[in-house]
């Protein structure tokens, strides 16, 4: 399972054109805001936020909502979104591990892809305990790590740390696993997780339209260019992701890949 410190070093997810990567998850953080059920008036933080999913998702409900996210460009193009869509929600440039709120500020804790990439899981999770009220709850999504969209993920990142020289990591901590959330959990409080498992479909009109976007788009891609193409290796690894992903399609006229993930819900 790894341990909470084994998780891989942040990504900066500023890279690239993360805007629509959040496009894609954005029917994860519908069906995340909906299990979570945030009412009018309560304290939503959203850890994690990127371009604001789930925080405007919850905004639009009556959530009084503060969305944290270390890279201060993705919080720029939230706010905008806010503003155009007429919502009231705040954003803070902040990391998982270190929040910058109140303690026992938040009655509802969201986190759609976001905290699963703290580099120390422990860390987060002592950061979201501190945030949630005596009466709170966290929910989150996580990838459950199969099929070929993760080994896809998985390959990039070792072909990376390859051509870094870089050491072998240790295997990340099982966010989609509820021994492991409830081993992080419990001690602050929290009962056993819940887990729902869903699917999220990720499409478009051809795998290789699919998989430009991707390399043009993903924040893995943007920060591996650069390391990989002085070493001619770029071209490989791309053949070898259209290959595991060509073999997952689920669409002959087309493109699709279906990816499974958990929400968790942990209440005080």
């Amino acid at each position: 399972m790894g341990t909470p410190s084994d998780s891989p070093p942040a990504l900066d997810w500023s890279l690239g054109r993360y805007e629509r990567i959040a496009e894609q998850f954005l029917p994860a953080a519908r069906v995340l805001v909906e299990s979570a059920a945030p009412g009018p008036g309560e304290r939503v933080v959203d850890v994690g936020c990127g371009t604001g999913n789930a925080a405007l998702l919850a905004a639009a409900l009556g959530a009084r909502v503060i969305g944290v996210d270390p890279a201060s460009r993705l919080l720029e193009v939230a706010r905008e979104d806010a503003a155009a869509r007429g919502l009231d929600a705040e954003f803070a440039v902040g990391d998982a591990a270190e929040l910058p709120l109140d303690d026992g500020s938040a009655d509802l804790v969201v986190s759609v892809f976001g905290v699963i990439f703290a580099p120390d899981a422990a860390a987060a999770v002592a950061e979201l305990a501190r945030v949630t009220s005596p009466s709170g709850r966290v929910v989150l999504s996580a990838w459950i790590p199969s099929g070929a969209i993760s080994q896809a993920a998985r390959m990039a990142r070792e072909a990376i740390r390859e051509a870094r020289c870089a050491p072998p990591p240790a295997p990340p901590f099982a966010w989609h696993e509820p021994g492991a959330l409830a081993e992080l959990f419990t001690p602050y409080g929290f009962g056993e997780p819940a887990l729902a498992r869903e699917r999220l479909a990720f499409t478009g009109p051809s795998l290789e339209d699919y998989l430009q976007a991707e390399l043009e788009s993903h924040p893995i891609w943007a920060a591996g260019r650069a390391i990989l193409e002085p070493s001619g290796r770029t071209e490989e690894l791309r053949e070898r992701t259209f290959e595991i992903l060509e073999a997952a399609n689920e669409d002959p006229d087309g493109f699709r890949i279906t990816r499974c993930y958990v929400v968790a819900t942990l209440q005080r």
